[in-house]
């Protein structure tokens, strides 16, 4: 439930000093859709029914034909998360050494390198796309290096066209992580078919969920098989021939049934989320300080992701200060991916990344928020949020002032409680 016919005016009227908040209800990011929840419980019934749960079973099968045809692609191999599809496909590349990864991306990138004792090379990205540098990559290949790896950030594609190239001259295996781009396109192709391979998510935040799975997708037909064993113990065929090292990464029935259920409806979905994304363009239109990222509408995309960037100087706040007063109004916007992979663990404890400099992945990493999307937010909660934001840039030395004043009072409120536990200790209080 919302408020959205209060009327907020002035900095007093946010809910972080007091007043009520707009929304009722925490408004989420990253929200998971269901579809059509009547189908989605019938395919359920049927796995059910077939006593036939896991180990590749038709729901399982239909999918991965469903992403084919989605994408485009000769080969799709349905696994239990992207996190385990990256591992796989590392595993199945024969990948050693380095491999070159975005700083600015989710930790899931490096880690699934790093968990196969890889060594992830972090490169800076560009500062409009938010997308792996590709002139930055090339200062990074090493006679270590084995593969590029690209993150189709926010589901737009990397430059393809540039990574392939490096690639290619440089006799490197080239992943893409596009665990955002299900159904996005680059030059009018859809992602999936390009690189040796691609990742994609259906985590249940993703705009096409299998409650929790991913698929690795290719064009390569040894590669594709390869996969296939890998993620089922290294099996070949039946259960009784093993003839490489695997893991069990298989995709369970119940995931594919949502899966495929959320196919059904994906056309659907794609709308609801491309009418909000144009309805926060249209809102967010002319604050100072506030920048969304733009999408090719020329492109495939499923619009699932409205980020801005807080540019502090123009809009007078900082991301963070921005964001705790939304939290406040049940607005929960998110930073993404804050702090950058380069300064989380066990990287920045590392003394191999002691030099690590990345400019444009630590300035997106202050500045990028994620507002709440999708067919579930709609047209009137984009617009409430809108007028959230607007308000604050427009009354941003308020805001920043009663901030002050917060921290000044909390201060004072430490600094007595210690004194008054410390018999060492003497403060005069006033009022």
């Amino acid at each position: 439930m919302s408020r959205v016919g209060i009327n907020k005016t002035r900095a007093e009227d946010f809910a972080i000093f007091g007043a009520n908040p707009v929304f009722e209800e925490p408004l989420y990011v990253g929200r998971p859709n269901l579809g059509n929840r009547w189908l989605f419980l019938q395919r359920v019934n049927a796995a059910l029914d077939r006593c036939w749960l896991t180990n590749n079973g038709p729901f399982v099968l239909e999918f991965e034909q469903r992403i084919e045809n989605r994408s485009g692609v000769d080969h799709a191999v349905a696994v239990c998360n992207a996190t385990a599809g990256l591992e796989i496909l590392a595993r199945a590349l024969d990948l050693s050494g380095e491999v070159i990864v975005p700083a600015f991306t989710f930790i899931a990138t490096a880690h699934a390198f790093r968990w196969l004792g890889l060594t992830p090379v972090f490169c800076d990205v560009d500062p409009f796309t938010h997308t792996i540098d590709p002139r930055q990559v090339e200062t990074l290949i090493t006679p270590r290096t084995s593969a590029i790896v690209g993150v189709h950030l926010w589901g737009r594609p990397c430059d393809v066209d540039a990574l392939e190239s490096l690639a290619r001259r440089h006799g490197l295996k080239l992943i893409f992580d596009a665990a955002h781009a299900f159904g996005s396109s680059y030059r009018g192709r859809r992602v999936g078919g390009f690189g040796d391979a691609e990742v994609f998510s259906f985590h249940a935040t993703k705009s096409i969920n299998a409650l929790e799975g991913g698929a690795v997708v290719t064009n390569n037909a040894v590669l594709a098989s390869r996969l296939r064993q890998m993620r089922d113990f290294g099996f070949a065929g039946d259960h009784d021939d093993v003839i490489d090292i695997g893991t069990n990464g298989k995709l369970n029935e119940i995931s594919a049934a949502m899966g495929l259920t959320l196919l059904d409806s994906m056309d659907d979905i794609i709308a609801a989320n491309r009418q909000v994304y144009r309805r926060y363009l249209y809102g967010l239109a002319g604050i100072p300080g506030i920048r969304p990222v733009i999408y090719d509408e020329c492109e495939h995309n499923t619009f699932h992701y409205v980020v801005v960037e807080v540019d502090e100087a123009q809009a007078g706040l900082s991301r963070d200060q921005l964001m705790e007063v939304l939290r406040a109004e049940n607005v929960m916007a998110r930073r993404y991916f804050y702090p950058g992979c380069h300064r989380a663990e066990p990287y920045r404890s590392d003394p191999r990344y002691a030099n690590v400099v990345m400019p444009v992945a630590d300035k997106l990493a202050q500045r990028v928020m994620a507002l709440p999307a999708g067919g579930s937010v709609g047209i009137d909660k984009a617009d409430a949020v809108c007028r959230l934001i607007r308000l604050a840039v427009a009354e941003s030395a308020q805001v920043r002032s009663l901030f002050t004043a917060q921290a000044n009072l909390a201060h004072y409120q430490a600094l007595f409680t210690h004194s008054e536990n410390d018999p060492c200790v003497t403060v005069e209080k006033t009022v």
